[in-house]
């Protein structure tokens, strides 16, 4: 498969990624009982483990309050669901997070403005053009000079990461991070990070591999 010049050049817009632990066993089926079966509880532990994850970052941020932006669903699918799972997390790790007063839960900052296919089965390059233009910021002021925590419950390629992010930074944000419950990347273990020079400079072949897996054993 030959690449696009953009493709190879790709370059995450936030600073590092954590993780929780790898998207498998115990944690995966607890991931689906709250985004498939609707078992709220499970967002309480979700959470707990997320809040763990975010530890890892409050080291490099700074005195001003972070906000916490929950990756949004599109409209008709939260309809559909009843609740976004990314924000119920969120709201769970807020309140068992060591940071305290410090973040600022922030729902309808970044919005979803159409919905994207399934990106099962889709090319790296794909999945980018898939998520483009999916996301938008409500209010740029709200993100202009703010340090942003970008949290969903799974990083799988890092696509709808990096175009969330994307859009945060163009709407004025001074810096993101990402923050998930579960990774699926080779090697994802209990606080793992996935740092941007992971990403950079992978031949195409490299790349493709880390992008294609769905699941892991830590």
């Amino acid at each position: 498969m030959i690449r696009c010049r953009v493709c190879r050049r790709v370059e995450r817009p936030f600073l590092r990624a954590v993780a929780y632990g790898s998207y498998d066993g115990g944690l995966r089926e607890l991931i689906h009982l709250l985004k498939y079966n609707g078992v709220r509880p499970a967002a309480g532990v979700l959470g707990r483990m997320l809040a763990e994850a975010i530890t890892r970052l409050e080291p490099e941020f700074g005195a001003d309050k972070i906000l916490v932006i929950p990756v949004p669903l599109y409209k008709g699918r939260r309809r559909q669901g009843g609740f976004n799972q990314a924000e119920l997390i969120a709201r769970a790790a807020l309140k068992a997070s060591t940071a305290g007063e410090q973040l600022l839960l922030a729902t309808d900052t970044l919005l979803r403005t159409r919905a994207t296919q399934s990106q099962i089965g889709l090319t790296s390059h794909q999945r980018r053009e898939n998520m483009r233009g999916a996301f938008a910021v409500a209010r740029a002021a709200e993100v202009t000079g703010r340090e942003i925590v970008l949290v969903d419950d799974v990083y799988t390629t890092g696509t709808t990461a990096t175009e969330c992010a994307r859009v945060l930074r163009k709407a004025g944000a001074a810096r993101v991070w990402v923050a998930t419950v579960a990774r699926t990347l080779k090697l994802a273990s209990k606080y793992e990070e996935l740092n941007v020079s992971e990403f950079q400079g992978l031949e195409a072949a490299e790349t493709d591999e880390i992008e294609s897996l769905e699941t892991v054993k830590a």
